[in-house]
């Protein structure tokens, strides 16, 4: 706001700020560009998507997310042919989400190149306060699970409402994990299976949790998957060789298999070790924590059946 409106009086123009849904909430600057803007329905509370009113900053900037600048009659409505505007995507940096737009309009005598630079500046500042108030948030919920660490709880993380980690205690803590909710298991690295639990703002992620709670069903037809169900659900297709690891780590259950034993069931030998480490990697980026390593291994709370 300050950016922006300090100038927007001399300048001739108004600042004005809409959701993601392209209502206007919010306006401010040159009082007869105002007056102008009242005689087109720009005001609080109006729809401005390319839905409702056609090409516009505002719609447009959503539609694209990214800033766009539109001049005369690049507007759709012919009433806008007047005006030039310049709008910029808001985005959430906890999630990417785009939370609206802010937009510059005037006559459109007033358009001028550095616009769009200033209007993006603005936006920057924008995200930038509400990184600050993230980062705030997630050293509250830090501040609160601190007893809870200091009481030896055993390995835990604790984790924002998106997933952001304000704290870890016991393992090496990665930035963010999936979304935690209430009721639903999810398998984190290092920890394996845990049942959120709800702390404050967030929860509290650590292992524990009885029972099978990730279903894992490998298909092995002309056309091999594997569908996990659990916090999510979702089906990846498979390589035969990643299809005749799977089944082979089914078949030994929680002892898991080593290496070498594993390469004995894919290649008839104890000689292909480097050759199973490498497939064995390459379908835990695809899997994650369900799988584990030594011995490999379905992780704990994963139930494993083959169709």
């Amino acid at each position: 706001r300050t950016t922006l409106t300090e100038v927007a009086e001399d300048a001739g123009f108004i600042v004005v700020v809409a959701d993601a849904d392209g209502v206007l909430l919010w306006r401010e600057g040159a009082k007869t560009v105002k007056r102008a803007a009242d005689a087109l329905g720009f005001a609080e509370g109006a729809r401005w998507s390319e839905q409702s009113v056609g090409t516009n900053a505002i719609g447009t900037a959503l539609i694209e997310d990214s800033a766009v600048q539109l001049f005369s009659a690049e507007h759709y409505a012919p009433t806008h042919h007047n005006w030039s505007c310049t709008g910029s995507p808001v985005h959430d940096p906890r999630t990417g989400e785009i939370l609206g737009v802010v937009d510059i309009s005037g006559s459109a005598a007033s358009v001028h190149p550095t616009t769009v630079a200033l209007v993006r500046t603005a936006v920057r500042l924008a995200e930038a306060t509400l990184w600050r108030e993230h980062a705030a948030s997630l050293e509250r919920l830090r501040s609160r699970a601190a007893p809870l660490f200091a009481a030896g709880t055993g390995p835990a993380l604790v984790v924002d409402e998106f997933g952001w980690v304000a704290g870890a205690s016991g393992i090496a803590a990665p930035d963010r994990v999936a979304a935690p909710s209430a009721g639903k298991p999810v398998i984190v690295p290092g920890l394996g299976m845990c049942l959120p639990e709800p702390l404050g703002d967030g929860w509290l992620l650590r292992t524990g949790v009885g029972g099978p709670l990730i279903e894992l069903e490998l298909a092995l037809g002309a056309s091999p998957q594997v569908t996990v169900r659990g916090d999510a659900n979702w089906t990846r297709a498979l390589s035969p060789r990643h299809a005749q690891i799977l089944r082979a780590l089914a078949a030994v259950g929680s002892a898991g298999v080593d290496a070498a034993g594993l390469s004995e069931v894919l290649f008839g030998d104890r000689e292909h070790v480097v050759a199973v480490r490498a497939e064995v990697s390459r379908l835990r980026k695809h899997l994650g924590a369900v799988l584990q390593t030594q011995p490999y291994r379905f992780a704990d709370g994963v139930r494993a059946v083959v169709i």
